[in-house]
């Protein structure tokens, strides 16, 4: 319990290049993977309520998820409904992937703060 309330200075070394580059890569691979899930979510919607096809489908979900709005008339309230709620949640979730994205930088930036001046020169 003493050792929790002692604040201890403990400053690590600036990560090399090559470990800042792996943790952006798989950032990188771990927000693509959302988005095509988020993708394959949308396709799944616009088939099963519209009865669309692979590739309207597919494009339909892709322009929500930019942020571009479907391409066509929807025909059905179910649709709609899915759609309305689909295009919150792929707003919501363009700020959490670039959150995702800009982590590693953001935990790079600050970590360089705290080190300490003879720990950059070696």
């Amino acid at each position: 319990m003493k050792r929790l309330l002692k604040f201890e200075k403990r400053h690590h070394r600036l990560a090399s290049g090559r470990v800042f580059s792996e943790r952006l890569l798989r950032h990188g691979l771990l927000a693509l993977a959302t988005v095509i899930v988020a993708l394959g979510i949308g396709m799944a919607g616009y088939m099963g309520f519209e009865g669309m096809g692979f590739v309207d489908a597919f494009v339909n979900s892709a322009m929500i998820l930019s942020g571009m709005g479907p391409m066509g008339e929807l025909q059905f309230d179910s649709t709609k409904i899915f759609a309305g709620i689909y295009a919150i949640v792929c707003g919501l979730l363009i700020f959490a992937i670039a959150g995702l994205m800009l982590v590693p930088v953001f935990h790079r930036l600050l970590h360089n703060f705290h080190v300490d001046d003879d720990d950059k020169k070696s």
